[in-house]
Order: structure tokens, then C-alpha cells, then sequence
């Protein structure tokens, strides 16, 4: 029990008892040798996860073409649908910003709303796009976002120097939050998948 112990704290037990190394110590030499039916290339070595998964359990979720653009178009629906929740978000901000604070007010949180709006909606365009050429990834998603960052933070810094004069900056604020969660008004009228 206290070597045991010394293990986990060294760092060899790896949070496993000594019998369950062992176990899979065996476990892993039944999957990568003798009679088995394992996928490994030789010389690696198997995961303590491969132990877990029976192969004659697991099935192979396999889409037709049918299915895929199904699924195509729903993420289609959704991103369309959460750009509508954000475009009347932006408004709503500006008209309230509009009747309490006056026309500047008004046009800031427009301008604060449209700062996010337009990087974000070109960033929907380009994953539709993407996800129409079935050429959409991970990496697509993420430059995108990154790029989405960028251009709003470009825009907050473009909007401050130019509108210096006139932007109301809790309005503009609260345009581009108001725009930000725009997805709240999807899931009041649970239209959020």
C-alpha cells in the first residue's frame, strides 16, 4: 500500500493501482500480439482507452449523401437564423439607445452593433461557403474566428478615431453586447438547436 502510494506520488502510478497496471500491462500485450484482430501498426503501443472499446459493439455511424445534406442545411438554417437574432439585437440596442440618449446615442449603438455584425456575417458566409464545398475543417472555423476578432477589434479602434466627435461610448457599448447576445433571443423563442 505505501509503495503504492509513492508510486501515484512520483508520478509512475499515473492514477492507477498497481493490480490495474498489470491488468492493462496484460490487456495490452493480448491486444497488440497474440491472435488478436488489433488495427495497431507493430511497435506501438495500444491506449488504456482501446482497452475499453469492444469492437463487436461498436458501430459505424455512416451518412448518405441524402443525410449529409441534411445536415448541411440545418447549419445553414442555424447560422442564417443566429444572424437574424444578432442583426435585430443591433436595432433593438440602437432604437433604445435612440429614444433614451438622442440621435448620437442612437447611431453609436448602431455603430457599436454593426462593428461586430459585419466581421461576424462575413464570417457566416465563408463557413456556408465552406460547408457547401464540403471543404469546412476545424482550421476553416478558427482562422475565421481569429480573422472575426481582428476585424472588430480593427473596427472599435476605426470607430474611435473617426466618429470621436459625436460616438456616445456606453451606447456603442451597448450595441455591441446587446449584438454579442444575440443568440439570447433564439433560445427565449427556443429556436437554439
Amino acid at each position: 500500500m505505501r509503495q503504492n502510494t509513492m508510486q501515484q506520488q512520483r508520478g509512475l502510478g499515473q492514477g492507477l493501482g498497481q493490480g490495474a497496471q498489470q491488468h492493462a500491462r496484460q490487456d495490452a500485450g493480448q491486444i497488440a500480439g497474440e491472435g488478436s484482430k488489433s488495427s495497431l501498426k507493430p511497435g506501438l503501443k495500444p491506449s488504456l482507452d482501446q482497452d475499453l472499446i469492444d469492437p463487436d459493439v461498436v458501430e459505424v455511424l455512416v451518412l448518405s449523401d441524402a443525410d449529409r445534406a441534411a445536415l448541411n442545411a440545418q447549419a445553414s438554417r442555424g447560422l442564417l437564423m443566429a444572424l437574424a437574432a444578432q442583426g435585430a439585437m443591433g436595432l433593438a440596442a440602437a432604437v433604445i439607445a435612440g429614444v433614451v440618449g438622442g440621435a448620437a446615442a442612437g447611431w453609436s449603438a448602431l455603430a457599436g452593433a454593426g462593428a461586430y455584425f459585419i466581421p461576424n456575417a462575413l464570417f457566416a458566409l465563408r463557413l456556408a461557403v465552406s460547408v457547401r464545398a464540403g471543404k469546412a475543417s476545424p482550421f476553416t472555423f478558427l482562422s475565421g474566428e481569429l480573422i472575426k476578432l481582428f476585424a472588430t477589434a480593427l473596427l472599435l479602434w476605426l470607430l474611435s478615431r473617426v466618429t470621436h466627435d459625436w460616438l456616445v461610448w456606453p451606447a456603442a457599448l451597448l450595441g455591441l453586447i446587446l449584438t454579442l447576445k444575440g443568440y439570447l433571443l433564439l433560445l427565449m423563442f427556443r429556436r437554439l438547436s
